[in-house]
């Protein structure tokens, strides 16, 4: 790298803090913190520090962390007394964090650290707030669960206000300006996702082909992600209480469309509307669309029943 880039390693607060949240990667754990080490010195930047976030882990996750911290006093750790979610982790380190510019990124290596020097230029040379990560494939990963992951961007985008880019990651680096918006939304029904684009600021994009995990298992189930991305609709819209109230009003239509039709066939026949079939479906489907329409009403105060008891979004066992 030109030496006209390198980081003022002098400086009295990290230069790049590196937030990592993690849950049972104790295989992959090693494996990400020696290639962003040597990433960061590549950079000639001495001046950092780490943040790991231990999400309840059931395995030596949090053994790993201490071990780390004892050779490395730039390596800190938070322990979470359970699993809160990632959500929750994100926003610990990054309350954490001190640095000049943070990074935040997934251990299981499928965020390469290769990017970094990129995405600190962006910052430091071109003027950006925030330089973020798109996968610009979706190679390797199951059939079923890349068209579910399409369409739920397709939805978002057409319902929110906020652009959440297709494929985006969490993985970005961020100036210290952008760091503290992100984290002084302190709602607890989290989806980063939204709220990285929310808060606004100039942020440029670098994409990458899919990377597969280095070691271990996803922690992601795809009823995970479903529930994930109806956090992410209810959070960030509210397009699903309209398309409710205009259900109610269509199924109003076509009540008195059919009592209309009653009627007239009544008048022209003289015969008692026959079927008894036909209108079991009808009111199976109307009392189906109700209940649909109340659940839509229930996720968003379910959402407001979380925020206003105003538990904390996470509590701490164990921090160096």
């Amino acid at each position: 790298m030109d030496k006209s880039f390198a980081p003022p390693c002098t400086a009295d607060k990290p230069y790049i803090s590196v937030v990592v949240p993690c849950f049972n990667e104790e295989e992959v754990l090693p494996i990400f913190y020696d290639e962003t080490l040597k990433v960061l010195k590549s950079i000639n930047c001495e001046n950092y520090e780490f943040v790991f976030v231990d999400d309840g882990s059931s395995d030596s996750t949090i053994k790993i962390f201490r071990d780390i911290s004892e050779k490395n006093k730039k390596v800190h750790f938070i322990s979470f007394s359970r699993n809160f979610g990632k959500e929750a982790a994100i926003y610990a380190g990054l309350s954490k964090a001190n640095g000049i510019f943070t990074a935040v990124m997934d251990a299981d290596m499928q965020d390469p650290p290769s990017l970094l020097p990129q995405m600190l230029k962006a910052l430091t040379e071109e003027g950006f707030d925030c330089a973020a990560t798109r996968r610009s494939t979706r190679k390797n990963e199951p059939v079923l669960r890349s068209f579910f992951a399409r369409k739920f961007y397709k939805i978002m985008q057409s319902m929110s206000d906020v652009k959440v880019v297709d494929g985006a990651r969490d993985f970005r680096l961020m100036s210290e300006t952008y760091r503290k918006a992100v984290i002084s939304l302190c709602e607890r029904n989290r989806f980063t996702k939204g709220i990285f684009p929310w808060v606004g600021f100039n942020t440029k994009y670098f994409e990458y082909e899919n990377v597969e995990r280095a070691a271990g298992k996803t922690k992601w189930s795809f009823w995970k992600l479903f529930k994930y991305s109806i956090d992410g609709i209810i959070g960030f819209s509210t397009k699903p209480l309209a398309l409710a109230s205009f259900l109610g009003v269509f199924m109003l239509l076509v009540a008195f469309a059919f009592l209309i039709f009653i009627i007239v066939r009544k008048i022209l026949n003289g015969d008692p509307v026959q079927g008894w079939a036909s209108m079991a479906c009808i009111i199976i489907f109307a009392s189906g669309l109700q209940l649909f329409t109340t659940g839509i009403l229930g996720l968003y105060l379910s959402k407001i029943y979380i925020e206003v008891k105003q538990r904390p979004i996470y509590i701490v066992k164990e921090e160096k």
